[in-house]
């Protein structure tokens, strides 16, 4: 199962990253990577930064699982559970390029506070504000299950933890100050993460 967890991990982060940041580069002239922004230490840095462990760790469980340096909560060890996984992983993958892909070239890592990208409401996003995030925790959640050994269920509190931290403190301030009213029409009729779930802007 660990081979099974790196095989998806390599081809959510060619296709998801590396394809997708090619393809933004070839239309827009950048590949839409955006950095971590904000003071060490502040909300915004713990944010990125927090977003790229919990990606690294998420890479690492399962190859440590492989090497035998951690080893699967037991009560997890279950065919069903890794199926389930395997299931999610690939769901997640198609739903983040999907994502991306109505996304166009508004599509960013991060976010330039002094940058002004359109305000994306069609296709899946008329659904949910953050289908892109969604996709990401579902593909996680389908590694964590693969592999349920400890880094990987740490790994992926950490990425729930900090796409909420980027969600709240970081994006919906900037879309806020950016589209104004338009934004705050748009959170009040399309969910966070789910459709129809948390309709509302924390700002």
């Amino acid at each position: 199962m660990p081979v099974t967890a790196l095989g998806l991990y390599l081809i959510f982060a060619v296709l998801g990253f590396g394809w997708r940041s090619w393809t933004q580069y070839r239309h827009t002239g950048s590949t839409g990577f955006r950095g971590i922004h904000g003071r060490p230490g502040s909300p915004q840095w713990l944010a990125g930064a927090g977003f790229l462990a919990a990606i690294l760790a998420g890479a690492a469980a399962p190859l440590l699982q492989l090497l035998g340096i951690v080893n699967p909560v037991t009560i997890l060890q279950a065919t069903w559970i890794q199926t389930t996984g395997i299931v999610l992983a690939g769901v997640g993958i198609a739903a983040t390029l999907y994502a991306q892909r109505d996304m166009g070239q508004s599509w960013r890592i991060g976010v330039d506070p002094n940058e002004t990208t359109t305000l994306v409401r069609h296709g899946v996003f008329a659904l949910v504000r953050n289908p892109i995030f969604a996709a990401m925790l579902i593909f996680a959640a389908g590694i964590t299950l693969i592999t349920p050994n400890p880094l990987a269920l740490v790994a992926f509190l950490v990425l729930l933890v900090t796409i909420e931290l980027q969600v709240r403190v970081v994006e919906e301030p900037y879309l806020n100050a950016v589209h104004g009213r338009a934004y705050r029409d748009y959170c009040g009729a399309v969910g966070r993460f789910v459709p129809h779930i948390g309709r509302s802007l924390t700002v």
